[in-house]
């Protein structure tokens, strides 16, 4: 595997390292290329650079998407690596161009209180496209199933990262909580420092708690649906994921800092956990 996207996702310390590390040798390779992929596209988004070199890098990659789609010679490494690791198992393109689409929309301007539907959208690109392309490079090919899995669980894992990282995004000049949850808490204030220092900011997380409450018991549900050797795997990711989202539940959504977090052996523990189907 490339040196620089095994580094790329083990320095991440993300949860797809820990669910993933075990697969076989073509599989973890593509789904740490993907997930590297996300990376990049993040760091770009999220980067110094002048917002017109910023739109520069992501038209290229748009291309780029084409090129590997096209099978002529991809211009960069991950993007070689892509096509390498990843197109041996017949992805859309439609969910990668999805994914960049919606790992884009911090552009111009970071998302701020976005609507429902925005919110629903951002969340289906960032983590539910790349849900789907997963649950195809383990070997799923129900449809039906694929969509149904990807939805809940992406939703729940991208609504966990956000009530984690509320602060951090926040800092960044990001407000990821839909302006809905924000209104049913009364607050006016789009400001993200602001909206984090509010005191009804608990009321607007716990709604978005709930929402990721019905989307795990759904993805719970989808998981007992998979083949045992793909759904060991990706009950792994779930549980580590849960487990971030039962720290913070239980402690109280007035609580935003610090963020909570998991040692190694816990998430060994949760990962044998999973594989032992319970």
């Amino acid at each position: 595997m490339n040196k620089q996207i095994k580094k790329i996702v083990k320095k991440s310390g993300s949860s797809f390292f820990w669910g993933m590390h075990i697969l076989p040798t073509k599989e973890r390779r593509a789904i740490y290329t993907l997930y590297a992929f996300c990376r990049h596209i993040d760091d770009i988004v999220d980067g110094p650079e002048p917002l017109s070199h910023k739109m520069e890098l992501l038209d290229a990659w748009r291309r780029e998407i084409d090129n590997i789609y096209d099978k002529k010679v991809p211009a960069s490494d991950v993007g070689r690596n892509i096509y390498k690791n990843c197109m041996r198992f017949n992805l859309p393109k439609q969910e990668i161009v999805s994914l960049l689409d919606s790992i884009s929309m911090d552009l111009p301007n970071p998302l701020r209180a976005p609507s429902l539907p925005e919110f629903e959208r951002y969340c289906r690109g960032v983590a539910c496209a790349p849900g789907s392309l997963s649950l195809r490079i383990l070997g799923c090919r129900n449809e039906t199933l694929i969509k149904e899995l990807s939805n809940s669980l992406g939703m729940a894992m991208q609504i966990t990262n956000i009530l984690r990282d509320v602060r951090e995004d926040a800092v960044a000049g990001r407000l990821y909580i839909p302006r809905e949850f924000l209104q049913k808490a009364d607050i006016v204030a789009t400001d993200p420092m602001t909206v984090i220092v509010d005191k009804n900011l608990a009321v607007a997380r716990e709604e978005l708690a709930k929402m990721a409450e019905k989307n795990y018991a759904d993805a719970f549900a989808a998981i007992k649906k998979l083949d045992k050797k793909i759904a060991r795997n990706i009950r792994a990711i779930a549980y580590i994921y849960k487990r971030y989202f039962d720290i913070m539940q239980n402690r109280g959504w007035e609580v935003i800092s610090p963020k909570p977090q998991i040692g190694r052996l816990s998430k060994i523990f949760l990962i044998l956990k999973a594989f032992s189907g319970r």
